[in-house]
C-alpha cells in the first residue's frame, strides 16, 4: 500500500510540473545562424490590350430629354406621378405620391451646376374637411310647472 501511495504522489508531481504549476528551469537555445538566400526574379511578360472607348459621336455636349409617368391603381390605392426635363446641365422636375397617412406629397426640384440640387416639398390632405356650423335656433326656456297631488294621512281607528 505504501508503494502505491508513493507512485500516486510521484505521478501527481510530474503532472503538476507538466502543467506549469511548479517552476521549471528555463532552457535557452542559441539563435539560428542567418542564412542569406537569393532567388532570381520571376519573369513576367506584360501584354498591353487595347482600351475600348466610346466613339466621339456618342458624346452629347448638350443632353436634352423629357419624360413623364402617371399611376392611379384603384385596386391597391397607389397614386403617383413624375415629370422631369433636362436641358444641358439644368434639370427640372416634379413628383407626387400619396403617403400612408393620407396626405399627398408633391416635390418640385431643380438641379444645376451653380445652385446644386434644390427641392420644395408640399403636403396637403387628400380629404379636405369643411367645417360647417349648423344654425342654432334659440327659444325661451320651457318652464315646467310642478304637478302637485294631494296627500292625506291615513285615518286612525280605535277598537275597544
Amino acid at each position: 500500500m505504501r508503494l502505491s501511495l508513493q507512485f500516486v504522489a510521484l505521478l501527481a508531481l510530474i503532472a503538476a510540473a507538466s502543467a506549469g504549476v511548479l517552476p521549471a528551469a528555463q532552457v535557452y537555445h542559441a539563435a539560428p545562424a542567418a542564412v542569406a538566400t537569393y532567388a532570381a526574379p520571376a519573369l513576367v511578360k506584360t501584354v498591353a490590350h487595347p482600351v475600348l472607348a466610346k466613339a466621339d459621336d456618342e458624346y452629347d455636349p448638350h443632353p436634352q430629354y423629357k419624360y413623364a409617368y402617371d399611376v392611379h391603381d384603384s385596386l391597391s390605392g397607389d397614386s403617383k406621378s413624375q415629370v422631369e426635363e433636362r436641358d444641358g446641365d439644368v434639370v427640372r422636375g416634379e413628383y407626387s405620391l400619396v403617403d400612408s397617412d393620407g396626405y399627398k406629397r408633391t416635390v418640385q426640384y431643380t438641379a444645376d451646376p451653380i445652385n446644386g440640387f434644390n427641392a420644395v416639398v408640399n403636403r396637403e390632405p387628400l380629404v379636405k374637411v369643411v367645417k360647417t356650423v349648423a344654425p342654432v335656433a334659440y327659444s325661451a326656456p320651457l318652464v315646467k310647472t310642478p304637478v302637485y297631488s294631494s296627500y292625506a294621512a291615513p285615518a286612525v281607528a280605535y277598537h275597544h
